[in-house]
């Protein structure tokens, strides 16, 4: 008995952390979910982009959740940010030092870095977070990233919302300036 009691320890243990871990993943996703952001974020983007009313701007909060949600499921992978749009009011929370350090105390566990593209290339990432940015906003809408009929809200953001130099994207995840680049 006692020796049956030393070889299940480790796996009671690796199923309590597994439980732990996934309680904490749904809290924070929660968190993500409910998070309300304040209005002068929206004042910034709108500062940015004059003609975007109220239904878009929610349009962009709902993007930028999206890349947490996304952010929070890559595990500390690098994702790339496909919307300009929804990387201003990224920049709008980042200014907002204590809310965001806040914001990604409880999403995150930890402060969530931005790193500008042109970094995030010549660190040669190469398109592997875009790649996985694709892969897990396709999941998260349930689309197959490999045949999705659809732009994830993320990649259809800029287009949709007209956005002057957005990124633009085929539902094969290439931005039609870029086809041969996949």
């Amino acid at each position: 008995m006692k020796t049956f009691v030393l070889l299940m320890a480790p796996a009671l243990a690796l199923l309590v952390w597994t439980v732990l871990r996934r309680r904490r993943q749904q809290r924070r996703h929660r968190f993500i979910e409910s998070y309300v952001f304040a209005p002068h974020l929206r004042d910034a983007v709108r500062q940015t982009w004059p003609q975007l009313d109220d239904t878009a701007l929610r349009d962009v909060e709902r993007g930028l959740r999206q890349f947490f949600r996304i952010s929070l499921a890559a595990r500390g992978q690098k994702v790339a940010m496909p919307s300009k749009a929804a990387d201003e009011l990224w920049h709008a929370l980042i200014l907002d030092t204590a809310r965001y350090q806040h914001f990604c105390r409880q999403a995150f566990g930890r402060l969530l870095h931005h790193t500008p593209a042109l970094v995030m290339r010549a660190q040669a990432h190469g398109a592997e977070p875009l790649r996985r940015t694709w892969r897990l906003a396709c999941r998260d809408e349930g689309l197959n990233p490999r045949q999705a009929a659809a732009l994830p809200l993320l990649f259809a953001l800029d287009t949709d919302l007209s956005i002057p130099g957005g990124f633009r994207y085929a539902p094969d995840c290439t931005r039609p300036e870029d086809a041969g680049a996949w």
